[in-house]
């Protein structure tokens, strides 16, 4: 390939990248908007302990649908030439796995109501479990669209399911079915979302299987499984304990307290993910090339993903009497200790993604082994103390975890750790600064209207960080303004165009 054809071809991958991530950032940040939405509504009309009482269901469920995606998804997305057989013999091996597990369920749920010892909750987890089953469709789905990169479908589907599912839900709670109502929204929102990508994306199911494609994938898809199983489980170890030696409604508050951040950091985690492994994978052969591209997903992710959380930790107070009412303030101290450890998601997931893109699963599932026991050991020591110092000791477990998953990628790519955080720094110095000043600014408004005072907080806080990214011209900042630029000038010609 001549040099002229290599550039072309550069640039054609940097505008399919940008052109996905656009998308996906617009499928999650509108699908996430309108549940947060939904989610505000429904913390007005039902209590604490109802949406701790679907929280520890919903633990059982994420963990038994680890095993239903059983890491394929990613194996379609990684694997150099994918077909039909494949995605239809991953599809049907799902969906096999999700029969097994949901029976599982279905017998494990009377057990499951007598070790929280709560009335009611057998039938709640027989209903909820039917989730794994249009889940085994989807991830497939979005593996298809993850590798053709056609995330525009996937935004409309999205969107199309977060209303239906708000509108199911928000009408049972009006009518006072309870926690009812957040189950029906969990099984409406999967059911509509895989029917609606049946039309949005290009790829069906057929009468096709072959279980030596299913074989050949598992050779990396094993590896993925077991890291995401002991990924999930030890994320909703805290949960599940929280709900066992103290109750469902402070598991509630919990919950409820790391939703804030967490529909920051996965959304771009999850665009991160689904945009960039193709990328990364396509490119795998060239270390160099994604090495850049991973050290642009960490400044961009970080430059745009850490003032939003610690400007969410300013005004967490003010944001929780604003939008759920002073019954939930009690979640005001999880929210602010889970910004902090969200705050390291960009290193985390872009590390990781590097490492499958080249296909090593091998390392991921050892550094999966390795944070895990160190899980283990904060949750020990966790446990000596109250809920509070035991989510404060994971959030430092979680900073740790940015060494370990950095690591790996020093060898691999010639990206060092302590490169990493040098590029991470000047948008945590900003944050930083940034929050410290709302919270100052906070304290002079009292007596305000809480909505009021609210968004005088988030536009100080907005303008200050835009204004000091703006004077000490940050890479990152003069990368998104062009960007923006040109996105606009583009869509300006297209119009011109059609004029014409």
């Amino acid at each position: 390939m001549g040099c002229e054809e290599t550039i072309v071809a550069e640039t054609e991958m940097k505008q399919k990248v940008a052109k996905g991530l656009f998308w996906k950032l617009l499928e999650n940040g509108g699908a996430q908007g309108i549940q947060f939405v939904i989610a505000i509504i429904l913390a007005r009309l039902l209590t604490p302990a109802e949406y701790g009482l679907v929280g520890i269901i919903m633990i059982f469920i994420t963990i038994a649908n680890v095993f239903v995606q059983s890491g394929f998804s990613t194996a379609l997305v990684q694997k150099k030439e994918a077909d039909a057989a494949d995605f239809c013999s991953v599809c049907y091996f799902e969906m096999a796995v999700a029969v097994i597990l949901y029976g599982g369920l279905y017998l494990a749920a009377p057990a499951i109501a007598a070790f929280y010892s709560i009335p009611g909750l057998e039938g709640i987890v027989r209903v909820l479990a039917v989730v794994l089953f249009p889940g085994a469709v989807i991830s497939v789905q979005t593996a298809f669209v993850s590798r053709t990169m056609a995330f525009r479908g996937l935004f409309f589907s999205t969107l199309i399911a977060s209303v239906v599912s708000g509108a199911v839900s928000i009408a049972m709670a009006y009518a006072g079915a309870g926690v009812w109502a957040m189950v029906a929204q969990q099984v409406s929102y999967s059911f509509c979302l895989m029917l609606v990508l049946f039309v949005t994306v290009s790829w069906k199911p057929r009468l096709m299987f072959a279980i030596s494609r299913v074989n050949g994938m598992f050779a990396f898809g094993w590896k993925l499984l077991c890291a995401s199983l002991l990924d999930t489980v030890f994320n909703n170890l805290y949960g599940l304990l929280i709900g066992k030696i103290y109750n469902e409604e402070l598991l509630g508050s919990y919950n409820r307290g790391e939703q804030f951040p967490k529909l920051i950091a996965t959304n771009l985690g999850a665009a991160i993910q689904a945009v960039l492994l193709p990328a990364f994978a396509e490119k795998q052969d060239d270390k160099a090339a994604v090495r850049e591209m991973v050290r642009r997903a960490i400044r961009l992710s970080s430059f745009v993903t850490l003032p939003m959380l610690m400007g969410l930790f300013a005004v967490a107070d003010t944001l929780v009497l604003a939008l759920l009412g002073e019954k939930w303030l009690v979640c005001v101290p999880f929210l602010r200790i889970m910004c902090v450890s969200y705050c390291f998601w960009p290193i985390h997931i872009t590390n990781l993604q590097a490492i499958n893109a080249v296909g090593r699963s091998d390392i991921f599932l050892k550094l999966e082994l390795v944070k895990k026991a160190l899980s283990v050991a904060a949750l020990v020591i966790g446990m000596q103390f109250n809920v509070l110092l035991m989510v404060c000791i994971k959030a430092f477990q979680d900073f740790l975890c940015t060494f370990i998953n950095g690591y790996p990628n020093k060898k691999l790519l010639g990206y060092s750790v302590f490169h990493q955080w040098m590029d991470v720094m000047p948008s945590m110095a900003l944050s930083v600064l940034m929050c410290t000043a709302v919270m100052i600014f906070g304290t002079w408004l009292p007596g305000l209207p809480v909505l009021l005072k609210l968004t005088l907080q988030i536009g100080w806080g907005a303008a200050l960080y835009i204004g000091l990214a703006a004077v000490f011209s940050r890479e990152s900042f003069c990368y998104l303004k062009g960007l923006t630029a040109g996105r606009f000038a583009q869509g300006r010609g297209k119009k011109f165009e059609t004029k014409r």
